[in-house]
């Protein structure tokens, strides 16, 4: 005959997943009931995963049903799983001291990140914030000469190296540590390294913000950057025609799959200001981006057009919002530079999960990708 005490001893041969001990041991049975042949379990769990709970259910109804009842009903309690809005908040952080990171990225080369990265960040410092840009193209370093720098070499400090200021932003990038034309033939491993050194032994300020000017793509550089500090939010950059802006959602579905939140998308090359006329058109579209930033549910955090100033400013290492603050490029930096501000104080504000969340797995091809499990629980260790 079913009784309480024989339906509780033999729950106390039921092992809680994972671990050695039993779930009677645990406290985590809370409530049996016998009716005749029928017996209700209720047990309440630590553990948010849905996997545990389903293989604990399972488990007890087959110990119950093996003494004799007909019918087992098992509640398993569990708390809510974490809601993964960002990996804004904590985590694996290399550098501490840095507010804020920024990882600015672009679905394919070619569209000007680099220069939206450098204006941003200069257009931010203007602003009285505290800025730093790491240059993470590892295979395409430009920073250096977009910000006039390419002939300075960086200062070491013992084991670390001091970044170079200029126009009120602290920089880094390989490009500096390195001889000009010097090409890198790097496999993934090394370019992870790589920017991990560029974070940990660069001797950043307490910054406000570090922009960081990520490869094209979404590659080992992205899924390194995102395991090595608590990114703030992303930007993509991109431009108004249709094979960008395919490679433009890649570049937003890595950010959602990375846990990071994003800012909105700059829509580079948006029109061509005529330096005769002051006139813009629109040649190679504009507006395109905004049906893409609806379905992922951001905005269109500026649009740039083309004018000669830029490319000019970008070759001499002379950036259009130092030196060309009345153009109505520096003045469109400097809007969405004032809007990415108010993102990221937004971000902090309603907070976020932590990196840990972030594995890497290996893809189809062997390669490296990156996969997100929620973060375990506390109590049991599940």
């Amino acid at each position: 005959m079913l009784t309480k005490d024989s339906v509780n001893a033999k729950l106390g041969e039921v092992k809680y997943p994972g671990f050695e001990k039993d779930i009677v041991t645990f406290g985590f049975v809370k409530d049996i009931d016998v009716k005749d042949e029928n017996v209700f379990v209720e047990v309440e769990i630590v553990s948010s995963s849905k996997e545990v709970g389903d293989e604990l259910k399972a488990n007890i109804t087959q110990a119950i049903e093996s003494i004799g009842a007909k019918r087992v009903d098992v509640v398993v309690k569990q708390p809510k799983p974490p809601v993964e809005k960002s990996n804004s908040q904590s985590g694996k952080n290399i550098a501490p001291h840095v507010k804020n990171f920024v990882m600015v990225s672009s679905g394919k080369g070619g569209v000007g990140k680099t220069t939206t990265t450098v204006n941003l960040a200069i257009a931010l410092a203007s602003q009285g914030k505290k800025v730093g840009l790491l240059d993470a193209d590892i295979y395409g370093p430009n920073i250096p000469r977009m910000m006039g720098v390419v002939d300075i070499n960086p200062e070491i400090v013992g084991s670390k190296v001091k970044p170079i200021v200029a126009y009120g932003v602290e920089m880094m990038s390989m490009g500096s540590l390195m001889e000009g034309g010097q090409s890198l033939i790097w496999r993934g491993a090394m370019v992870m390294k790589a920017i991990e050194q560029l974070l940990r032994d660069i001797l950043w300020s307490d910054l406000d913000v570090l922009f960081i000017d990520m490869p094209p793509g979404t590659g080992d550089a992205q899924l390194t950057l995102a395991q090595s500090v608590p990114v703030t939010t992303g930007i993509c950059v991109t431009t108004p025609q249709q094979v960008a802006l395919d490679d433009t959602e890649r570049s937003l579905d890595m950010f959602q799959k990375l846990h990071i939140p994003i800012a909105g998308i700059m829509e580079n090359m948006s029109g061509f200001i005529c330096p005769d006329t002051n006139k813009e058109y629109d040649i190679f579209g504009k507006g395109t981006t905004k049906p893409l930033a609806e379905k992922f549910g951001t905005i269109v955090i500026g649009e740039i057009p083309i004018e000669p100033a830029i490319r000019e400013g970008g070759d001499a290492g002379k950036p259009v919002v130092f030196f060309n603050p009345q153009s109505e490029t520096a003045k469109r930096y400097q809007a969405s530079a004032s809007k990415l501000w108010e993102i990221i104080e937004k971000i902090n504000e309603e907070g976020g999960v932590s990196n840990e969340s972030i594995q890497p797995t290996v893809g189809l091809n062997g390669g490296a990708s990156a996969c997100s499990t929620a973060k375990p629980s506390s109590g049991c260790g599940h």
